[in-house]
C-alpha cells in the first residue's frame, strides 16, 4: 500500500501535488494544472481541501544516506 506524503522537494507552496505525483507517479506539473482548474470550476472549494489536505498529510520522511538507484528495466 501507498502511503501519500507531502513532498520535502518538488514543492511550490506545501508539497501536496510534488507528493500525489511521486505517489501516484503522475508528473507534478500535469498534477498541479489539473489541480489549478479544478479550482477554477469549483468556486474555490478545491482551495479549502488543499488547506485542509496540507494540514493533514505528514511531509515525507527525511533520508540521510545516499540517494535511492533507479530501477533496472530492460
Amino acid at each position: 500500500m501507498k502511503t501519500l506524503y507531502r513532498s520535502r522537494t518538488d514543492r511550490k507552496i506545501a508539497g501536496l501535488c510534488g507528493g500525489i505525483g511521486r505517489t501516484y507517479g503522475f508528473d507534478p506539473g500535469l498534477v498541479r494544472i489539473g489541480f489549478i482548474a479544478v479550482g477554477v470550476f469549483s468556486c474555490g472549494t478545491a482551495l479549502l481541501l488543499y488547506a485542509a489536505a496540507s494540514v493533514v498529510l505528514p511531509k515525507e520522511p527525511e533520508w540521510n544516506g545516499p540517494p535511492p538507484r533507479e530501477p533496472f528495466y530492460s
